[in-house]
């Protein structure tokens, strides 16, 4: 049976939008230690972690260490001694846990319906029936539920995300202009790797040096020959330091210029020293570049009479209607634009004889976009059904349409707007830490070089 991991799946199937929400499935782990290590005195499992007023059991810090395991079952040297993966799993455990409780503080969650909606993406992306995932996921050791929960919790993660920059970020039409007018401009796009080494949100001299110490160790294993993404598992503070810290592609204008400007000086498969950031030192790796094309598209240029139904008229009399003007329309007995302006319901095109502008196909929806594919210059459709009601439509022209200007423009709005989110979400998160009760029970699990986590998880009693 092929393996389904849910975990690199998600990014397609949910959107993955949020920095911090990774599932995996989780079989169940071997042995009285486990995969962690970690034995129970006098019992098969105990709490390991304490998150505000809820637990972390050993058995699903094992499940969790067991999953990433398995993903890595053919590239095993890649992983960290187990002690450091440990560690890395046990924050990625934490972190999700403040995360939905935090959320359910705030009232966000997710029915039924989105979970199966999210199910059924996750079935087609392994090109599975939902049956058939269910079994994969069975004999992958999980149970059903936990699998479905797995989701949910994706789900919520991304919902608060959501929430959290939401009013905070704003792109506004002058930072566009000046981020497309700046020098430091770069078009194009990157593949990127990065290994972040963070510093506490408080921390003092001692902290930076430590973390500047941990990155130049990373930087050394790298120099060395180690594979980076073996190193970004050892060393990275990321959430996505067990992907190897990989980051896909992005456009050079959504990386921090400061970072932009050291990754425009590497060649693919380079990586650049220890970067200081404001959350701690970076080192990034240049894995692929690709240069934009310009994007020519067809637009449409058409009209449409829209009949509704209403408290007055039944959905059968507007059928009727549509079709009485389809028939005076192409037997010449009416013309279409004063019938517009006489019987169209729709407010932003009835004024002007109907005329819906030039556009992209899809723009005005599904519906109309299939009754453009069969439509030749001038040829006035038959009477079709929409969500809106009954729609008689003309096609007026074609033509194709130069808007890598506007596709520019659009890209660089949305390069800050996530640029701006990246940065509301992580600094909400390492508030959300280091305002939260997090008791870590087993010694070993506790990392010796997180000073944040020392200064502000209590101690096990």
């Amino acid at each position: 049976m092929k393996q389904i991991l849910v975990y690199s799946v998600l990014a397609a199937a949910l959107l993955a939008a949020v920095p911090t929400a990774h599932a995996q499935l989780m079989p169940q782990a071997q042995g009285a230690s486990g995969a962690s290590g970690i034995a129970c005195p006098g019992a098969l499992d105990c709490i390991v972690a304490v998150v505000e007023e809820e637990t972390i059991l050993k058995s699903e810090l094992d499940a969790a260490i067991a999953a990433v395991t398995k993903q890595y079952a053919q590239n095993p040297g890649q992983l960290p001694p187990a002690n450091i993966l440990a560690r890395q799993v046990l924050d990625r455990l934490i972190l999700m846990k403040l995360q939905t409780q935090r959320a359910a503080d705030q009232n966000i969650h997710v029915t039924d319906q989105d979970v199966d909606q999210a199910v059924a993406n996750v079935a087609q992306q392994n090109k599975m029936s939902a049956d058939q995932l269910q079994q994969a996921v069975t004999l992958d050791g999980m149970s059903w539920q936990g699998f479905r929960q797995q989701i949910s919790d994706q789900l919520i993660t991304q919902k608060l995300h959501e929430s959290v920059v939401r009013d905070q970020v704003t792109v506004t039409d002058a930072e566009v202009n000046n981020l497309l007018a700046s020098p430091t401009y770069k078009a194009g796009e990157v593949h990127l790797a990065h290994i972040q080494v963070s510093t506490p949100a408080e921390g003092g001299a001692n902290d930076i040096a430590a973390a500047q110490a941990k990155a130049e160790k990373a930087i050394a294993d790298i120099k060395s020959g180690k594979d980076f993404n073996a190193v970004a598992i050892q060393y990275s503070d990321a959430p996505d330091a067990l992907d190897g810290g990989d980051l896909g592609w992005r456009r050079l204008d959504e990386v921090p210029p400061a970072f932009a400007d050291a990754v425009g000086s590497l060649k693919p498969g380079e990586s650049t020293a220890a970067l200081r950031g404001p959350t701690g030192f970076h080192i990034l790796k240049l894995v692929d570049t690709r240069q934009p094309g310009r994007q020519v598209v067809t637009e449409y240029h058409a009209r449409q009479i829209l009949i509704k139904p209403s408290e007055i008229v039944t959905p059968e009399q507007a059928e009727k209607k549509a079709q009485d003007i389809y028939t005076q329309v192409t037997e010449k007995k009416g013309d279409f634009a004063k019938l517009a302006k006489d019987d169209s319901k729709d407010t932003t095109t009835a004024n002007a004889g109907g005329d819906m502008g030039w556009f992209q196909k899809d723009a005005w929806g599904q519906a109309i976009a299939t009754q453009l594919d069969g439509l030749k210059e001038n040829e006035v459709s038959k009477p079709f059904q929409t969500d809106a009601g009954w729609i008689v439509m003309q096609l007026l022209g074609t033509r194709q349409s130069d808007v890598t200007e506007e596709s520019q423009r659009n890209q660089a709005r949305q390069a800050i707007g996530n640029r701006k989110a990246d940065e509301a979400y992580e600094s909400y998160l390492r508030e959300l830490r280091s305002s939260s009760f997090v008791d870590i029970r087993v010694p070993e699990l506790k990392d010796p070089d997180d000073k944040q986590a020392s200064a502000t998880t209590p101690a096990s009693n």
